[in-house]
């Protein structure tokens, strides 16, 4: 209840104005969100270094349906790119991009996905010139047919583009198995979306169970893990999964989200293993948030503290 009442309140204009206009409500989204510009998702990005972590960032936004936004948020990820490389962030893929295709202009009437694709393919090339890689992220399940067919459009240029599953979603472990090949990332995550019961999962039981079906299928397959989650369980069966098909460490890694659990995210690195944490910027960030509070009520709660207290 509580999960479908707050994705209902991720599209309130109304509710993202009070918000904004709570005294403390700066400080505490900006655990979850570095900041507005480039220049905080490069600082992010140099402080997860630090301390051996890497970073994919995501330029927030999303259901664009103004080109002049798409070229926009376009224009952010060449910038983010450049910096990035300047910064000598880039290299070998220690910070990449996520990128949401309709937030390239996906959803533009008429040649929407191909203009989505061409944005893509840009971002691609200046990526790959910085040296490093590009996921795609999914969305709701109305778009999924469209990003994997993005995707291989993508990978015939650029194979080592990254890609997304949900595992809340009833196809997903038919798509790992068209994805867990030679060469290919595959993000797992959760998923963060309001879905119908006849396409997705709807107890959280359902889409563990779901999660570690895909988990078992990437492990023993040839691709590239990239296991997205903060739940303990799921990730002591991930790595018991790599151990059981004798994965190097370097050939799997783990993805959390910036501001959540990042004692956690520490201690897998130290102890030798790949985390890349997932870092959102740009002013669009309430959508996020509230996405981000439903997945997990102990954000939900540490959110609304912050909002509560009067300091």
């Amino acid at each position: 209840m509580l999960r479908n009442a707050l994705l209902q309140l991720s599209k309130s204009d109304g509710v993202r104005r009070t918000i904004e206009k709570a005294p403390v409500s700066s400080q505490v989204v900006h655990r979850f969100v570095p900041g507005d510009s480039t220049e905080d998702a490069v600082r992010a990005t140099a402080e997860l270094r630090a301390t051996n972590r890497f970073a994919t960032i995501d330029y927030l936004g999303e259901d664009t349906t103004d080109l002049t936004q798409a070229i926009r948020t376009r224009d952010h990820y060449l910038e983010l790119l450049k910096a990035l490389a300047d910064a000598d962030l880039s290299q070998h893929g220690m910070g990449e991009v996520s990128l949401k295709l309709s937030a390239l202009g996906q959803y533009l009437p008429g040649d929407g996905d191909k203009i989505a694709l061409e944005h893509a393919r840009e971002i691609c090339v200046a990526a790959q010139e910085a040296g490093t890689t590009v996921t795609l992220d999914m969305e709701d399940h109305t778009t999924t047919d469209a990003t994997l067919e993005a995707l291989r459009e993508l990978r015939k240029d650029f194979p080592w583009v990254g890609a997304v599953i949900q595992s809340y979603l009833r196809r997903s472990v038919a798509d790992c198995e068209d994805l867990a090949h030679e060469g290919s990332r595959v993000r797992l995550c959760k998923g963060a979306y309001k879905e119908p019961e006849s396409v997705a999962f709807q107890s959280g039981g359902e889409v563990d169970q779901s999660y570690v079906r895909c988990l078992k299928v990437l492990m023993a397959g040839a691709c590239y893990p990239m296991v997205a989650s903060h739940d303990p369980r799921l990730i002591e069966i991930a790595g018991a999964l790599a151990a059981h098909h004798e994965r190097e460490a370097t050939s799997f890694e783990y993805q959390m989200l910036y501001g959540i659990r990042p004692e956690e995210q520490k201690r897998i690195a130290d102890r030798g293993d790949q985390m890349r944490v997932y870092i959102p910027y740009g002013e669009e960030w309430y959508g996020y948030l509230m996405r981000r509070m439903a997945e997990r009520p102990a954000n939900t709660m540490f959110f609304l503290r912050g909002l509560a207290s009067k300091n």
